[in-house]
């Protein structure tokens, strides 16, 4: 894979951030950025990956789920992969994927919103493997289905699966699907679990419903665990963020911000606050020791942008009534969509809030997660997959 690619949830690393050798958006005009292709598409929230000028999309339609690899450059769809599915949410309006595909050298892992995990011959799109993962650990379905990415991690696909009995989260084996190991009894959250150096060792950190959990990645084995989250109709949504030896846990709902020093023994909070950056689910973007994100909800209110300094737990700018969104940061320069379909580009600074560009994309809705990936911005609406392109005024 080359280094602009984006393989996964949050790019390269898991953390909103492109690589250092992608394309840098360039600032557009009254026009609006260069349009380049759209497709129709079903229903779903996830976003899609990106790798060697193909992107993977993610949709239901009708009662299946829908893996499909597409030609970056015009959308026409290469091969598709499908997969019944029954599911029927009691709460949203959408019942289609929640979860972006994870790119993994020739193999793509998708999990779908019943808990149906796949793995993918990348290059055709044949089926490897596949677990009922729900229907084997007797997971609840929660309250959007299924949402929290895998991670796959030396081999091993790491799902927060949710399950009771010692299944809340599972490695299954990249290879061929068998379960490796099994660990606590913590429900699922919408969170998706990610990789961090302690004392020059890999773990994995998992915000699950309730709790941050810190595990060795090779037997599952719990180090140690913060309580995080809160009962009742709450949800944990965003990412965990590494800021070198700690971590960075942010929710809404009342349960707010919390920095946490990080060993192998302790997860120890550095302080807690929800007044500084609550976001609801989208996952901020570290810069220069900085973190820029949503402050607040999509469905109470507006959603504040926010600079924050997070040793000194100080709002250094503030721009009211942004708007829910993602954010995604690439070199100095952040692009944010919010959910109106609204793309900004603004520089990456602590001294103001700059806009650079602004343009409204689509009037639809947009949920899911963006992707970058060699200057094309490719995001989809609840009708339409749509890419452009960045790197030209």
């Amino acid at each position: 894979m080359g280094a602009a690619d984006w393989p996964q949830i949050l790019g390269p690393t898991r953390n909103g951030v492109a690589a250092e050798g992608e394309v840098a958006p360039v600032a557009w005009g009254a026009l609006g950025p260069k349009f380049h292709w759209e497709i129709s598409i079903g229903r779903g929230f996830a976003g899609v990956a990106a790798a060697d000028k193909k992107a993977y999309l993610f949709h239901r339609v009708e009662d299946e789920e829908v893996t499909s690899a597409l030609d970056i450059a015009t959308g026409k769809t290469l091969w598709s992969s499908k997969s019944p599915v029954r599911y029927v949410s009691s709460i949203s309006s959408d019942d289609g994927p929640r979860c972006v595909p994870t790119i993994v050298g020739d193999k793509l892992v998708v999990f779908g919103v019943a808990g149906n995990l796949r793995c993918l011959e990348r290059a055709t799109g044949r089926e490897l493997w596949s677990r009922e993962t729900w229907r084997d650990y007797r997971a609840p379905e929660g309250y959007f289905g299924a949402g929290s990415t895998p991670l796959v991690h030396d081999g091993r696909v790491i799902v927060n699966v949710g399950g009771p009995k010692g299944a809340g989260v599972v490695a299954f084996a990249l290879s061929d699907g068998k379960t490796l190991w099994q660990s606590g009894d913590d429900l699922a959250s919408y969170s998706t679990p990610v990789v961090m150096k302690v004392g020059g060792q890999e773990r994995i950190v998992v915000v699950a419903r309730l709790h941050c959990l810190l595990l060795d990645p090779a037997s599952g084995k719990e180090l140690a665990r913060l309580p995080f989250g809160a009962r009742g109709p709450t949800v944990n949504a965003a990412t965990p963020l590494v800021l070198d030896d700690k971590l960075f846990l942010t929710a809404s709902y009342g349960v707010g911000a919390t920095l946490v020093k990080v060993s192998d023994t302790k997860l120890e909070p550095a302080w807690s606050s929800d007044e500084l950056l609550s976001s609801q689910y989208t996952t901020p973007v570290a810069h220069k020791g900085l973190l820029f994100g949503l402050h607040g909800r999509q469905d109470v209110g507006s959603a504040e942008l926010r600079c924050v300094d997070p040793v000194n737990q100080k709002v250094l700018w503030s721009e009211p009534r942004f708007g829910a969104g993602h954010l995604i940061l690439v070199g100095d320069s952040i692009l944010t969509i919010t959910t109106d379909g609204k793309l900004t580009l603004l520089r990456a600074s602590g001294e103001k809030y700059e806009k650079l560009a602004q343009a409204t994309l689509t009037q639809d809705t947009v949920q899911a997660l963006p992707a970058y990936s060699n200057g094309l911005l490719l995001f989809r609406d609840t009708g339409k997959l749509y890419c452009f392109d960045l790197s030209k005024k």
